[in-house]
Formats: structure tokens, C-alpha cells, sequence
């Protein structure tokens, strides 16, 4: 399997006396601001954590934008498989700063956080490798938000969902874009009326979720179904996810037609041909991770 550390781990390093903290390519002095997100990356797998745990990991616009930049960092390297996004503390994200977003700010720089936080959602379900949110507390508004958006979420079960932004006077009007796409119509819509929080097991029932575990067992769960996904091929990986979201959109004859089609065309890939020999020879496939083509299409 192919090999990538952009880093190894977070820490506390000593410098000169000076301790820092390693966050991505950059060295933050304990002096600074701790970054709204950290960055890990080892053997394929990419750990991006949310990092303000005394603000709930509320989703302000700096903390946005450096999802988005720990999201698109080297985002089409054959060594990128998968990636994890968590938090640090017991809030997983609680929605929006709504300090950014009193009268005081503007309209301007409003549509510039809805704007930002659109393009992160998109972005997740658009790059070419599984984002997978691992969850563990609260996850609220923008925050449910996101694990909506993510290709699969784990959840532990003492984590609860809930939109409650139509109690504090600003409806929910882009998270249910996520969670309407998510979850049952009826089951969206109760809980964007109400604001009420499901529980982790109701999310698991309703689709908002893909597995909830005791809190012990998550990071094992995640890291198990990430070593999965780094197991296969990532053309073919990528292949598959962009085209279930494609399909997804389309009416039943178009989204058969489009599923046919890139059926054909994985199968010219030299992935798709490898897995078929190794199928049939009886042994493991040694992909080239590379979106080569075996034969013309």
C-alpha cells in the first residue's frame, strides 16, 4: 500500500525552549492561536481535526476555510485514500459562530460564510476519495450539517443530532440541504420544526449515520473501515463515488444509463482488469493506484 506522511503526529516539541505545535507544514508557538484545524496524514489515511473545543468547534468562517484548505491539500495524490473528520472535546461541532453572524457583520460577509460553508459541503462529496466524519458528542445545525455531508459517518452512542436553529430564529435552511439527502423527508422535517435532538441510534435507524459504537471502540471502528478503503484501487474508488453521486441526481433510466456506461469504462481501467485476473487466478490483485487505461475504449 502506498505511503504518505505529511505528519506523522501532533504534539509538543521542544525548540530552542520553545514549545510548538505541529499542525499541517507549519510550526504554531504555544504563544499563537492554536489552528482552528490540525492535519494528520500516515499510509493513505488523511485525520483532519476540528480544533476549538471552547468555542463547541463552532464552524466560524476561519475554521471553514481551513477545512477546506486541510481538504484540498494534495487532494489528487495517489498516496491520499480516505479521509477522517473528528473533533477535539465533547462538541463535534456545534453550527455556526453566531457572533459572525449579527447585524454587525454585514450581508456581505454573511454570504461569505454560507458561501464558504456550501463549498466545503460540496467539496466532500465531490473529491475523489471517501470522507468519513467520526463523531463523538454533540453534533449541531452547520455541525450535523457535516456529518450529513460525509460519504459515511460513525458515531458513538452517546452522540446526539439535532438542527435547532429555527429556536434561535435562523431556520436551517442549509443544513437540510445535507440532511434532506439524507434522512426520510418526514424525519428532516420534524426535526428542523422542532430544533429536538435524535439520538445516535435514531440517527443509525434514519440513515444520518452508518454504524454507532460504544465510546471505547471508535477510533478502532473508523480506523477499520478506513484501512478498508486504502485496501482498493483509488481510480476505481473514485470512479465509484463520483458516479453514485451523478447517478443519484438523475431519474431511474438516466441513472441506469449512466451506471452503464462507467461500468464499461472501469472495466478499460488497468485496475478493473488486474481485479479480474487476480479474481480469477486465485490471488490478491496488486493495484497500480494509477487511472490508467488497460485496453481503448
Amino acid at each position: 500500500m502506498a505511503r504518505c506522511v505529511l505528519c506523522r503526529a501532533v504534539g509538543v516539541f521542544q525548540l530552542s525552549r520553545t514549545p510548538t505545535l505541529l499542525t499541517g507544514t507549519r510550526l504554531y508557538s504555544q504563544t499563537e492561536p492554536e489552528p482552528p484545524t490540525v492535519r494528520q496524514q500516515n499510509d493513505g489515511i488523511r485525520r483532519i481535526i476540528l480544533n476549538n473545543p471552547k468555542k463547541r468547534n463552532a464552524l466560524s468562517l476561519s475554521m471553514l476555510e481551513s477545512l477546506r484548505e486541510n481538504i484540498l491539500t494534495d487532494v489528487d495524490s495517489d498516496d491520499l485514500r480516505v479521509i477522517i473528520i473528528s473533533a477535539k472535546g465533547p462538541v463535534f461541532s456545534s453550527g455556526h459562530d453566531l457572533k459572525e453572524l449579527t447585524s454587525a457583520h454585514g450581508r456581505e460577509y454573511h454570504t461569505r460564510v454560507f458561501h464558504t460553508c456550501a463549498e466545503v459541503m460540496t467539496l466532500i462529496q465531490d473529491i475523489p476519495v471517501p470522507v468519513i466524519a467520526m463523531v463523538n458528542g454533540v453534533a449541531t445545525a452547520a455541525g450535523c450539517q457535516l456529518v450529513a455531508s460525509c460519504d459515511i459517518a460513525v458515531a458513538t452512542e452517546k452522540s446526539t443530532f439535532a438542527t435547532p436553529g429555527v429556536n434561535v430564529g435562523l431556520f436551517c435552511s442549509t443544513p437540510a440541504v445535507a440532511i434532506g439527502r439524507a434522512v426520510p423527508r418526514k424525519i428532516a422535517m420534524e426535526m428542523l420544526f422542532t430544533g429536538a435532538p435524535i439520538s445516535a441510534h435514531d440517527a443509525l435507524l434514519h440513515g444520518l449515520v452508518s454504524k454507532v459504537v460504544p465510546e471505547e471502540q471508535l477510533e478502532e471502528e473508523t480506523l477499520a473501515i478506513a484501512q478498508r478503503v486504502c485496501q482498493a484501487s483509488r481510480p476505481v474508488v473514485a470512479l465509484g463515488k463520483a458516479t453514485f453521486q451523478r447517478q443519484m441526481a438523475q431519474g431511474r433510466d438516466a441513472a441506469y444509463a449512466t451506471a452503464s456506461k462507467v461500468m464499461v469504462d472501469n472495466l478499460a481501467l488497468r485496475d478493473g482488469q488486474e481485479g479480474i485476473r487476480a479474481f480469477i487466478e486465485k490471488r490478491k490483485p496488486v493495484w497500480s493506484h494509477k487511472a490508467e487505461e488497460a485496453h481503448d475504449r
